[in-house]
């Protein structure tokens, strides 16, 4: 048996096995740079290994979700966050009959361009760019310009798309070309939801009882629960959706309210909440200074970045280059920086 068969044997499976709205690896629109087609794996399994393998992809273990610099082990990291994502992902997009390698290769590519200490990141970049700053952007930019040296990682079309698009309930009207991604989409706030409410109940901001009833009563008494529940429900809603001739990822009219007002309360109490205002206050004045430091000392910034700052710009390449720290990476480089160190003389 030839190695080729087995990438053909994998996209007959998917002939078999995927409903006629997925997307087939076999007809994928391809890549900017055309590449030979792999031996073995589907070009979404390409694109999966290519993310799982990158520099980028390390880093996130380094990145806050929510919880700055906490010493539980327990705490979602950025990391852990896009593997829960990944996983949840992959469940309903299997429960559909969708193509499960190129959910997996969105899903874990989504949030490769977050800075550090979550959202406190962006919104630093945010006011320092002209154009603005939004991670899904970046997140894009990571590996079609900054990845593998500069040269990027050369991912297929809806790949792209997919994580280009991953922001948002899915309600406006730019959604992701195929449904993979409007999966992706979804899982995205089905898994953070839940998981931030996990640790904010490890770091005693929240309680369950402080979880408001109405959305308990449908959603679940627990995070195991109002996962099974948004997971089965899309499952259903969708499939009962394409039933219908209808191209889209669909909810339950009470299930939807339920999740946009799950949402609506952890943005009030905990990700804009008086809780955090400190540590966030925090994180933008390192963040603000080390943007301020490399705008005036373009000089020390990495070699791929000289060159980004020769064709875009001083202000594009500092930008990339914080976004792309870790926390530890973060603080340590302000602390090398703007510390004072001991010294005898």
């Amino acid at each position: 048996m030839s190695y080729m068969i087995i990438r053909e044997k994998i996209e007959k499976f998917e002939d078999l096995t995927l409903i006629r709205e997925a997307t087939f690896s076999k007809n994928s629109s391809g890549r900017k740079v055309t590449e030979e087609s792999d031996n073995v794996r589907t070009c979404f399994m390409v694109d999966r290994d290519r993310i799982i393998h990158s520099k980028s992809f390390r880093r996130l273990k380094h990145k806050t979700q929510v919880y700055i610099k906490t010493f539980g082990d327990h705490y979602r990291t950025r990391l852990t966050h896009t593997l829960e994502v990944s996983q949840v992902a992959r469940t309903i997009g299997v429960g559909i009959g969708l193509n499960e390698n190129l959910i997996e290769a969105i899903a874990l590519g989504h949030d490769l361009g977050h800075v550090a200490f979550a959202h406190n990141g962006e919104e630093v970049l945010n006011v320092f760019l002209d154009e603005g700053f939004r991670h899904n952007e970046q997140s894009v930019r990571v590996v079609e310009r900054l990845e593998n040296d500069g040269r990027g990682l050369n991912l297929t079309e809806e790949v792209i798309d997919g994580i280009l698009h991953h922001s948002g309930l899915g309600e406006s009207t730019s959604e992701a070309k195929t449904l993979e991604g409007r999966i992706v989409r979804y899982s995205d706030k089905i898994a953070y939801l839940n998981h931030d409410i996990d640790d904010s109940i490890r770091a005693g901001l929240l309680t369950e009882e402080s979880l408001p009833k109405e959305i308990i009563r449908v959603l679940g008494n627990s995070r195991s629960e109002r996962i099974d529940t948004l997971v089965n429900d899309i499952i259903k809603e969708t499939i009962k959706n394409i039933g219908d001739g209808k191209y889209g990822v669909a909810q339950s009219k009470e299930v939807k309210e339920a999740m946009i007002e799950l949402r609506k309360f952890m943005f009030k109490n905990i990700y804009l909440g008086a809780h955090l205002k400190e540590e966030r206050n925090k994180a933008k004045f390192v963040l603000e200074q080390l943007v301020n430091y490399y705008v005036k000392n373009s000089n020390e910034l990495p070699d791929v970045y000289k060159k980004i700052e020769e064709s875009e710009g001083t202000k594009r390449a500092v930008a990339d280059y914080i976004a792309g720290m870790s926390d530890d990476y973060c603080l340590a480089t302000f602390n090398k920086i703007y510390v004072p160190k001991f010294v005898i003389f």
